[in-house]
């Protein structure tokens, strides 16, 4: 992986998507542009948080949690040659515990 140098601003979470499966069960090949992107990602970077009455709210995840998010969040771009993508911690679900990526 290219090592990134973007530092997110506020309340902002710099996220790689896991890539979902290129198979069914049955065995059947997915074509690229049939599979849907996946909604579990893997936090890079936070932002410091924002600002509430004076005081600083830092985030809830931290790099290397692995998080889900909603189907239309967030901002996909590439850098580097990978493609991340830049969401607000607010439009973050959940943090999946014990994730092991299927094989």
């Amino acid at each position: 992986m290219t090592p990134v140098y973007i530092t997110p601003i506020h309340n902002r979470v710099l996220l790689k998507r896991v890539e979902g499966k290129v198979t069914t069960d049955s065995g059947l090949i997915i074509p690229e542009n049939a599979k849907e992107k996946p909604q579990i990602a893997v936090v890079i970077a936070v932002g410091p948080g924002q600002y509430f009455n004076g005081k600083r709210i830092p985030l809830a995840v931290k790099p290397q949690d692995v998080v889900l998010f909603g189907k239309y969040s967030g901002q996909d771009f590439e850098y580097g040659g990978e493609k991340y993508l830049f969401a607000l911690e607010q439009e973050l679900l959940g943090v999946l515990e014990g994730y092991q990526e299927e094989v």
